[in-house]
């Protein structure tokens, strides 16, 4: 199995309900190691050059109104196969749609309002880590 780090986002509406801490302890009791985290207010700009995958799609302008609404909690996780693991623990994008065990299935609403953002692949892992934070932040817990 490969060690790995993936990026993870809890939304405005999971910080707001004072959901953070029950979430993090979802992915630490999943094998997953918070090795930097911070709570940060993302500006528009932010906002779109983090989501600018998204910028053609209909829903770009309410995902970045959305992302700027309050603040996020942003973390770097790293565990053995942590970009599947962590994806498995958030459960599919639409909370509806979620299993009840899932992140988004216990603390999402619906398909924007679903709690959580998590890398998808180790190149989108590796930008969106960048993104937030530089190397001299990063301890890896790795024994």
């Amino acid at each position: 199995m490969a060690l790995e780090r993936t990026l993870s986002i809890v939304k405005p509406d999971a910080v707001a309900a004072n959901a953070t801490g029950r979430i993090l302890a979802m992915f630490e009791e999943a094998g997953l190691r918070p090795i930097a985290i911070r709570t940060v207010r993302l500006t528009t700009e932010q906002a779109q050059a983090f989501y600018a995958v998204h910028t053609a799609r209909p829903f770009f302008g309410d995902l970045v109104k959305f992302m700027t609404s309050g603040p996020v909690c942003v973390s770097v996780l790293e565990g053995e196969n942590a970009i599947v693991r962590n994806r498995e623990v958030m459960g599919p994008t639409d909370s509806k749609k979620a299993a009840a065990g899932t992140v988004r299935g216990r603390f999402g609403t619906d398909i924007e309002k679903n709690a959580v953002h998590g890398s998808d692949a180790p190149e989108t892992a590796a930008v969106e880590v960048g993104f937030f934070f530089s190397g001299a932040e990063l301890a890896s817990l790795a024994r």
